[in-house]
């Protein structure tokens, strides 16, 4: 395998991870274990059948509980512990026995690249469920599935062509964060609002001892003792 081959199979698992690990997991399992790749040493450990059959059932639970509006945003704040460890593990085990400072190098690239792709999706779903309409949820839900194994296919066949659309997909990931980001500010203050929380007209209320307000019984009698000090006529 070349360094264009091993860079894409590297990002390519932090990628898919990050959007989905057991789908990517239960892919490389299986197209490894039939013959149609051959996957680094440290990689092989995913044809095991029980590694598949693990990874299968979980993508058989993921696929639809990521299609339940509310219930998506739950399993994705989970996952935010399993994703993004697993898409560094991958993604040194897809570098293979080229030095330790090259494997150090993989894990710090393939979990910046799984977090960023995870919080993409996660913020994404959170917004998105503030429709009431599920068929966005569903038809979000059924990109990403189609997303990661034909990304996988492409960082294993057209490898090049894979890193070419992979940095198109990051420049769209600095400019949406920013704009989920402020997405997400925005339902928490509208939830704030509805339960409980502070109008924001009474966070501008002058302070006491201003003018509109009376003064406390202390600052009263500290007044009317400088009026009974002065000379009497």
């Amino acid at each position: 395998m070349g360094i264009v081959e091993t860079i894409a199979l590297t990002m390519g698992v932090a990628w898919a991870s990050g959007i989905n690990l057991y789908a990517t997991i239960a892919t490389l399992g299986v197209l490894g274990a039939t013959g149609n790749i051959d996957l680094p040493p440290d990689l092989d450990i995913l044809m095991d059948p029980l590694v598949i059959g693990a990874a299968g059932f979980m993508y058989f639970v993921e696929f639809f509980v990521d299609k339940t509006p509310g219930v998506d945003s739950g399993w994705d704040t989970i996952h935010t512990f399993i994703r993004i460890p697993a898409g560094a593990v991958m993604a040194a085990g897809a570098v293979g026995d080229v030095g330790a400072g090259a494997e150090l190098a993989a894990i710090i690239a393939g979990g910046t690249l799984a977090g960023a792709t995870h919080f993409t999706k996660a913020g994404t779903r959170l917004a998105i469920n503030t429709s009431p309409e599920p068929v966005t949820n569903w038809t979000a839900s059924f990109l990403e599935d189609i997303a990661v194994i034909a990304g996988l296919w492409a960082a294993l066949h057209h490898p090049v062509v894979f890193l070419v659309l992979l940095g198109a997909f990051i420049l769209l990931m600095i400019w949406l964060l920013p704009k989920i980001w402020r997405a997400l500010r925005a339902v928490y203050r509208k939830l704030q609002s509805l339960f409980g929380g502070k109008p924001a007209a009474t966070q501008d209320d002058p302070p006491q001892g201003t003018a509109g307000t009376s003064n406390t019984p202390a600052e009263a009698g500290f007044s009317l003792s400088l009026k009974s000090d002065g000379p009497e006529n």
